[in-house]
């Protein structure tokens, strides 16, 4: 098969959470336990940065990489979902898997990935241990999934544990209180290995603690210990806390783990992220008149963060291309979203996606009004259409949303 071909078995043999939810998810690590002794356990072969988090994991991860990256390391990066193309989950030093490596790599497995019925996730984390154990990085920073005491990334012991910040997301998943997500996403804590954690709240920062104590693992709260950072090519507000996160963990690298990364290599890295990385999507600029601003933003603590940001803009007009899957609780944050606007409501094209109609009319319930379009792309051409120069065009919603403007 060539590479469209074997993208195209993937997405159709393979359970994904991306676009089919729930019966894509696992609960336990039998699975990729199972693969990893298939394909002689590679991620043990591996030094890694394991980062968990509802918020911010993704832009923690790529500053990681960037910053390590400027140190002179060869490094691994894997993180999910991807937007527009599956390679953009495994790369090393910003260079995305070869297409080639994905094709041989099901070729040779696929019979055995077919037969276990393994999820699309778990196939694709087997896959980044592979490559990045073939091409022998010197570090791989390992996003989780979600959750993370049972993502399939946690079969890793890293050098360090990375947890960004909890928040209410996948509760049908995690649990519904920040307690019951604390505990899911502590379970990345391992045996005497140090914890990083960006944020705390009263309800969560105990679970932390208990976790660590129980594995005798020292715990960093990076909000307390870092006050100043340094300017970056994210421009989101709310990426002062995950480059604390990033600075503290740093300094564990290199005081505990006998890393070189010098403060050069941290500045450089910080405004070279997407440069070295290819990040996309995070409070990214598209247009200038009228501005147009992207945020793959999708939950209640995400999407109040950078609605905030938006009433710091200047302009004279407010439109919103708005589009979430159908598991999202509009409850939650449909609130959040400002009812001086004019809204695009439109369906991100992927079974999950709520139908646009659905969403007008919860929408109209919390006086947000707008139109359906047919489609994302028709949706955001009506707002460029529309906007004045002087206007502000946000799109958002969902990373799907994101994915199909960029």
């Amino acid at each position: 098969m060539n590479y469209q071909e074997t993208i195209h078995w993937m997405f159709a043999q393979l359970p994904m959470y991306q676009t089919q939810g729930a019966s894509a998810y696992k609960e336990d690590l039998t699975n990729i336990l199972l693969l990893s002794d298939h394909l002689g356990n590679p991620e043990k072969k591996l030094k890694c940065i394991h980062v968990a988090g509802t918020n911010g994991k993704g832009s923690t991860s790529h500053m990681l990489s960037s910053i390590l990256q400027e140190a002179g390391y060869n490094v691994g990066l894997y993180t999910s979902p991807h937007l527009k193309d599956f390679r953009e989950r495994i790369k090393i030093n910003g260079k995305e898997i070869s297409e080639d490596f994905v094709c041989s790599f099901i070729e040779q497995h696929k019979f055995y990935l077919q037969k276990e019925a393994f999820s699309f996730f778990e196939m694709s984390v087997g896959l980044a241990f592979d490559y990045f154990s073939k091409e022998k990085v010197d570090i791989a920073i390992i996003e989780v999934g979600m959750g993370g005491r049972l993502d399939a990334t946690n079969i890793i012991t890293p050098l360090i544990s990375v947890i960004t910040n909890i928040g209410l997301d996948h509760t049908q998943f995690l649990g519904n209180t920040l307690a019951s997500i604390a505990f899911e996403k502590a379970g990345i804590i391992k045996p005497s290995i140090p914890v990083i954690i960006g944020e705390y709240t009263d309800e969560t920062k105990p679970v932390f603690l208990a976790k660590a104590k129980e594995c005798q693992s020292q715990i960093y709260f990076a909000s307390d210990l870092i006050s100043n950072t340094y300017p970056s090519d994210l421009l989101g507000d709310y990426q002062l806390y995950n480059k604390r996160t990033v600075l503290q963990t740093i300094n564990v690298l290199n005081q505990e783990k006998k890393y070189n990364i010098s403060i050069d290599n941290i500045q450089s890295g910080f405004l070279n992220v997407v440069r070295n990385t290819g990040l996309q999507g995070r409070w990214q600029q598209l247009r200038v008149f009228p501005k147009v601003i992207c945020d793959t933003a999708h939950n209640k603590d995400g999407l109040k963060i950078a609605l905030n940001q938006i009433q710091k803009e200047t302009f004279d007009n407010l439109h919103i291309v708005l589009g979430v899957v159908n598991d999202k609780d509009l409850e939650e944050i449909l609130p959040l979203f400002p009812k001086k606007a004019i809204y695009y409501f439109c369906k991100p094209n992927l079974p999950r996606g709520l139908e646009a109609s659905i969403l007008k009319q919860k929408a109209d319930t919390y006086e947000l009004k707008g139109e359906v379009y047919n489609s994302v792309s028709e949706a955001y051409k009506k707002a460029t259409q529309s906007a004045l120069e002087s206007d502000f065009i946000y799109i958002g919603g969902s990373t799907f949303v994101v994915a199909e403007i960029l």
